[in-house]
């Protein structure tokens, strides 16, 4: 089966992205994100979901000693290779399939990708195992109010504004088909409890929570607005205790 992103319409479309034609000055969670990474200069960095390699970038640049970015989709590890930058490994692989060897890493990166993950407990044990003890996992997900709105859009009236976001099923945890850049996407809705307190069952300790809300300087964007009537990122740093 071919990874979405592989996808010839969905990765053209991706690529017109301004986070993936300017990377994360451009990101509306950089900012929150960014704060939550801990120092990384002589550290060892996995980034869960690398997709064109900004992070794994920003790692390398803050003088982590090594990092690995893996990613499913051939397309993405393309690009992020074609930035050639010295002292990252690229490497097809899905999130679930990684071998997660242990104690090797001391912070792990997820961003946007951990929402297309069917069974996210197993992979926060996998997380856990691979950490050093004291290791850190910053993660962005797309928050549970996202992923549990109605076909993950807007309610509309008949003028064709906004009127609500509208959730549903939010309890039925499990595959949500959507709409994503005029292609069919899958993705897993996981409930905040699934999400939080999973990570608290296996062995983290939770050391920030935050919800990603659009920057001042961004407000002018067209539709930026309105992410400020419901929350589309949440943010956890979650540190590993052995």
């Amino acid at each position: 089966m071919i990874n979405q992103y592989d996808d010839e319409k969905f990765f053209l479309e991706y690529s017109k992205m301004p986070r993936s034609m300017d990377g994360l000055s451009v990101a509306g969670e950089w900012g929150q994100l960014g704060a939550l990474i801990p120092t990384l200069k002589g550290k060892r960095v996995l980034d869960l979901g690398c997709g064109y390699g900004w992070h794994c970038r920003y790692a390398a640049e803050q003088g982590a000693v090594r990092v690995l970015g893996i990613d499913a989709s051939q397309k993405m590890l393309a690009k992020a290779r074609s930035f050639n930058c010295n002292g990252i490994d690229y490497r097809l692989c899905g999130i679930e399939q990684y071998s997660y060897p242990e104690n090797m890493w001391d912070c792990v990166i997820s961003n946007l990708a951990l929402h297309y993950v069917a069974d996210l407990l197993s992979v926060y044990s996998k997380i856990r195992r691979t950490l050093v003890p004291g290791g850190t996992l910053v993660m962005n997900i797309e928050h549970p109010v996202f992923t549990s709105g109605v076909g993950q859009d807007w309610i509309y009236g008949a003028d064709g504004k906004k009127l609500y976001w509208a959730i549903d099923d939010y309890f039925f945890e499990g595959e949500r088909m959507t709409n994503f850049l005029g292609c069919p996407v899958k993705k897993y809705h996981h409930t905040l409890s699934t999400v939080v307190g999973g990570l608290i069952s296996c062995g983290f300790e939770i050391t920030a929570l935050d919800e990603v809300r659009p920057p001042r300087q961004m407000m002018d964007i067209d539709g930026m607005a309105d992410e400020l009537r419901r929350p589309m990122m949440l943010l956890v740093r979650a540190v590993c205790n052995k």
